[in-house]
């Protein structure tokens, strides 16, 4: 019977020695959990798959360095922030735009219309999306992470690499802003 190891040894030996065994066994512990996650935020499945592929493919190539030191030794809090940027940069592309239409549009053939589904309609018809659009990224960021990615103010903080009291600050004045831009 094999021990267990750490994530972080899981990481520093496929960072250093290429190791397979370690990269295979942080895929099967991660891969599923960051598929959910992603899931969450994307209702393409096809765009989630290739993120999810894109962000161990970036472990693998060594491309997206862990360091304990500076990442709290918060593996999947790591990941989640590779991830999450990979997700942008698939919106972001050509085409993405039509095909998150597409999966929404077949969302809506559902007898009750989701949280999710409400909140974009209103985003994207709404005065709210005049007010998210006037909202610095940072602020929008934490938006994002905190209420539409429903994660705790520790959560963010890992997944924005900024401390849980600035987490705190920037929602607290986003919301603020949104509450005068709507008023």
């Amino acid at each position: 019977m094999s021990e267990t190891r750490s994530d972080g040894e899981l990481l520093r030996a496929v960072a250093a020695d290429g190791d397979r065994r370690a990269f295979e066994e942080l895929y099967r512990r991660y891969a599923p959990w960051l598929t959910a996650r992603m899931r969450g935020r994307c209702a393409d499945a096809g765009i989630v798959d290739d993120v999810v592929q894109e962000t161990f493919l970036a472990v693998w190539r060594g491309t997206a360095r862990y360091r304990a030191d500076v990442e709290g030794a918060d593996a999947a809090g790591w990941l989640w922030r590779i991830a999450s940027r990979r997700l942008v940069d698939a919106l972001r592309g050509a085409g993405a735009r039509g095909r998150l239409r597409q999966a929404l549009a077949r969302l809506r053939h559902r007898d009750e219309a989701s949280a999710e589904e409400r909140v974009l309609a209103g985003v994207e018809h709404g005065d709210l999306a005049g007010a998210l659009v006037r909202l610095s990224p940072e602020l929008r960021a934490v938006l994002q992470a905190t209420v539409v990615d429903g994660l705790t103010t520790r959560e963010a903080a890992v997944l924005l690499g900024i401390p849980p009291g600035t987490v705190k600050t920037r929602a607290m004045r986003a919301r603020r802003q949104l509450r005068e831009a709507l008023a």
